[in-house]
């Protein structure tokens, strides 16, 4: 049976606040097949983004085990995890958090860039016309609409082709109809090149569009539906 893309042993994460250390994640433990979907829902608080955090390295671990792609996360060092990330994950956050003094093309190729690919620019073209924004290269985010500056963001998350996409809510401060629009294309893209996808989402609708729907509460998980074929 082929390793897991995600493999989380007894994780516990502790951040240190005014009153004192606040126990954030309890004992995860949670495996992800390759080209698995999985949604993670709850209350506000329970750690969802805490954990996507730490799936990315971008927070450590107080304790347990957090490995991505065979890589053990909490060995490395900040340097070793900017290039990982950079290599194998892609992340779409709800604010979109583009460089607003960066056309859509170099926000797209930034990633690309700073991993000393020649033909960023070319790759980024590609990536924002199968997002439909062809016509967008040029302009600031400033310029675009919130959906098509979360279009933007999805083409940077998918140019470099991660093993795995990390979603925070990515359709949190969109209207409906725009929100349903972005997420039809972050599954499009997730089926085309078979990534990995983990997004958070207070919506029912949206969790059940993927393969495994986990609940979270209190920094723990329970499992809210089983896997679907």
């Amino acid at each position: 049976m082929p390793e897991p893309i995600v493999k989380i042993e007894d994780l516990h994460l502790s951040l240190v606040g005014g009153a004192g250390p606040v126990n954030i994640l309890c004992g995860i433990d949670l495996s992800i097949a390759a080209g698995e979907t999985i949604s993670i829902v709850g209350p506000s608080g329970a750690g969802k983004t805490t954990l996507l955090m730490a799936l990315s390295g971008l927070e450590r671990p107080s304790s347990g085990r957090v490995q991505v792609a065979g890589v053990d996360l909490g060995t490395a060092d900040e340097d070793a995890l900017a290039r990982f990330r950079r290599q194998h994950i892609g992340i779409v956050f709800q604010s979109f958090h583009l460089v607003p003094t960066m056309t859509a093309l170099e926000n797209v190729a930034l990633p690309l860039e700073f991993s000393g690919q020649p033909d960023a620019l070319e790759q980024a073209a590609r990536a924002l016309a199968a997002t439909g924004l062809a016509e967008r290269v040029a302009h600031f985010p400033g310029e675009l609409s919130g959906g098509e500056q979360q279009r933007v963001a999805l083409a940077r998350a998918f140019v470099a082709r991660p093993a795995l996409i990390l979603a925070d809510e990515p359709t949190g401060n969109l209207d409906r109809e725009t929100g349903q629009m972005v997420m039809e294309l972050l599954f499009n893209l997730q089926q085309e090149l078979n990534t990995t996808l983990v997004l958070i989402t207070h919506d029912e609708h949206l969790a059940g569009r993927c393969q495994r729907s986990i609940r979270m509460a209190d920094g723990t998980l329970q499992p809210a539906s089983g896997v679907k074929r």
